[in-house]
């Protein structure tokens, strides 16, 4: 690895919002991005909210790479290539190992499940998993199926949560 590409990888993995900010990404406030995330070749076609958090392995995809078989069957297309924008909206957060595809929107208020593959837009309000990821069901019945099961610990210092947890589960 050359100098100037350590030291790239050095500022992605201390600030991760702030790197790809430089890189062209859109990314409004209070948003937590995994030094993982890839926003693929054409970072300036992503646009994300506020309050928006993508895990580890996310990947952005904003151009179709199958124009390349095209490209070599069809010699007037050989110079082509497709791409797409991709938006997330505010407070929605992005399950690891998730794909976006080109030109999909996600809502606002959005969950997307790990290892989800998103082909489409997801409506605001939304849980979306699967491959492709479809919507299995809105926030108001995520939160009414889990709330038993929700503890309060955000707050709670690192070994005040373990001795919790450990004790809980």
């Amino acid at each position: 690895m050359g100098i100037r590409a350590f030291i790239g990888r050095s500022r992605l993995e201390r600030n991760p919002v702030s790197y790809w900010r430089k890189k062209g990404v859109k990314i409004g406030e209070q948003c937590e991005i995994y030094a993982t995330t890839s926003f693929g070749s054409e970072p300036y076609l992503i646009r994300i909210g506020s309050h928006v958090r993508i895990n580890s392995g996310v990947v952005f995809v904003t151009h179709d790479g199958g124009v390349w078989t095209v490209r070599d069957l069809y010699p007037e297309y050989s110079d082509i290539d497709l791409f797409g924008r991709i938006t997330v909206g505010d407070n929605v957060h992005i399950g690891t190992n998730a794909i976006i595809m080109p030109g999909v929107t996600i809502g606002n208020n959005c969950i997307i499940g790990c290892g989800a593959i998103v082909t489409k837009d997801i409506p605001d309000n939304s849980v979306a998993a699967g491959i492709p990821a479809r919507v299995i069901e809105d926030i108001d019945t995520y939160v009414k199926k889990n709330k038993e099961y929700f503890v309060h610990t955000k707050m709670f210092r690192k070994e005040e949560k373990r001795k919790f947890i450990e004790s809980r589960y």
